[in-house]
């Protein structure tokens, strides 16, 4: 297998599973729906993802191979799931903080 494609195995498998829950982050809650939104979303969704290439990366890198051949398979892509996760909720929580305090000023 290519290093290039070793590298970023992780990405290439959770990639189907990103696109979900992105989208999902994406549709929820339909409304209100104006530019500022949409930037926010955009950005959110930006870190998220690079939070899992870069912990992905990092997790490949720093695994000790001493626990077999897989393990620097399976530490990139738990730490780089988890990375995504945790940004993509803070993301959630904050967009849900700014939205509610927006309504309220209406």
């Amino acid at each position: 297998m290519s290093p290039l494609v070793t590298l970023n195995l992780a990405l290439i498998l959770f990639l189907p599973w990103l696109l979900i829950l992105g989208v999902l982050y994406w549709l929820y809650p339909r409304q209100p729906r104006h530019g500022a939104r949409r930037a926010f979303d955009v950005l959110a969704l930006a870190a998220s993802l690079a939070a899992f290439v870069l912990t992905m990366h990092w997790g490949y890198r720093n695994a000790d191979t001493s626990y077999g051949g897989m393990w620097p398979q399976i530490l990139a892509t738990s730490v780089a799931y988890g990375a995504f996760l945790a940004v993509l909720s803070a993301a959630f929580g904050l967009r849900r903080r700014w939205l509610a305090r927006n309504l309220n000023r209406s």
